[in-house]
């Protein structure tokens, strides 16, 4: 039973819509071409794509990324040929756009001779061609290669710095941000996910600021703003009718404030004793997660999904009365977040690098004060009581739809390429 005065999805909320719902999207950018998006005196855009693995075979975010942007840029007319690490597969599984230069689990320096090697002839039949990294890695081998060819690097996040916060190695962490920065300096044009990561990348690698473009994160709109209503996909799922459903979409690793998340939810059961946690992802902190979930007597009130296939996110979204976004440091967008508003769920986001960015122009109140476990967890009760507004699931998909959808995003990066090569 809902419990008198709570709002959930689908409620109208009373607070002022903000947004500009049903307004044609438009794209403000100062690398707009005026009048015709094609500009005759170029030949055909051309570029080579370096991305980390095939998304069909390594489910991160960034490759999830990089299989979106790039089916998105084809279908606008873009040409491109994309390398990453993987299978003999890729090229079949990406429709020839894409093709792996060497196992992923083929040594650090022989994976990166091989994408040397596949590079070298590429770039020499294609004098014209744009190159593009989307990981730093696999851009360094290329550099010595890149001569006259315009060098645009998507900046997911401070490799190094993230992988210092997860516990590697000094040396590791040295070599990963020695990478960072010769690959980034040597960029004449950076795309950056939100203000906070375009400051990272201007105060820790030095790039001019005039050479970094803020253009969000995309989300395929269409596929996650499904039909089904949440108590249908709760059961398609397995999931309680009953009670009220916050889900956490992370890797198990500190960075991401899942540690936090289940404090979160001690405070949380206090103010809303039927409140159910629902944590999807795998990683090094499950068992020590599930340990403290133990000592705090929350068996009943926080469950660990394990991996949730990315075929099952759409339903997972929308059968969830909030979402949340923990974060404790550097996050640069959080891919989440859109997801989540594409399925028409509300989501509470810490106050951490680029998540303010996404959910403040459409709810600046399921922001936290701090990425604390207390400031989680009272915000979380609030929003699910009705003690403060949410946005409808018409409002946040219809936000997504403007801001973050492919087709709107994609038309931004390929701004960002055209101004490179002039």
């Amino acid at each position: 039973m809902t419990p008198p005065g709570r709002v959930l999805r689908g409620q109208t909320p009373q607070a002022p819509d903000p947004s500009g719902w049903g307004q044609t999207p438009q794209v403000s950018d100062p690398l707009a071409p005026r009048g015709s998006a094609v500009i005759p005196s170029l030949p055909p855009l051309q570029t080579l794509q370096l991305g980390m693995q095939w998304f069909g075979e390594d489910a991160g975010g960034l490759n999830r990324v990089y299989a979106h942007l790039i089916d998105e840029l084809a279908r606008s007319g873009v040409q491109l040929h994309g390398l990453v690490a993987g299978s003999a597969d890729v090229a079949r599984a990406s429709g020839g756009r894409v093709h792996a230069f060497a196992p992923a689990s083929a040594p650090i320096l022989s994976r990166l001779r091989a994408l040397r090697a596949a590079s070298r002839a590429w770039l020499r039949a294609h004098p014209d061609a744009v190159v593009v990294s989307h990981f730093a890695m696999h851009a360094f081998p290329v550099l010595s290669q890149l001569g006259a060819h315009p060098f645009v690097v998507h900046f997911q996040g401070p490799w190094g710095a993230e992988s210092r916060v997860e516990g590697a190695g000094a040396l590791s962490v040295l070599a990963r941000e020695l990478v960072e920065h010769r690959v980034y300096r040597r960029a004449d044009r950076a795309i950056v996910l939100s203000a906070a990561f375009r400051d990272v990348l201007a105060r820790e690698y030095r790039v001019p600021m005039d050479r970094i473009h803020v253009i969000p994160g995309g989300v395929d709109v269409d596929r996650f703003a499904i039909a089904a209503s949440p108590t249908e996909c709760r059961r398609a799922l397995g999931w309680p009718t009953d009670r009220p459903i916050v889900l956490c979409v992370r890797r198990l690793v500190r960075r991401v404030g899942v540690d936090t998340l289940v404090e979160a939810a001690n405070v949380l059961r206090a103010r809303v004793p039927d409140a159910l946690v629902l944590i999807a992802g795998t990683g090094p902190l499950r068992a020590e997660l599930e340990a403290r979930v133990a000592s705090l007597g929350l068996e009943q009130h926080v469950r660990f999904l394990g991996f949730l296939p990315d075929a099952d996110l759409p339903t997972a979204y929308r059968a969830a009365d909030l979402t949340v976004v923990p974060t404790a440091a550097l996050e640069g967008f959080g891919l989440i977040t859109v997801e989540s508003l594409a399925a028409g769920t509300p989501c509470v986001v810490t106050p951490v690098g680029g998540l303010t960015d996404v959910i403040a122009p459409l709810a600046p109140q399921l922001v936290a004060d701090t990425p604390s476990a207390g400031d989680i967890g009272t915000l979380l009760a609030a929003a699910l009581r009705g003690d403060i507004p949410v946005p409808t699931a018409r409002q946040c998909e219809r936000f997504a739809r403007r801001d973050h959808d492919w087709p709107v995003v994609a038309a931004r990066v390929r701004q960002v390429y055209e101004a490179a090569r002039r």
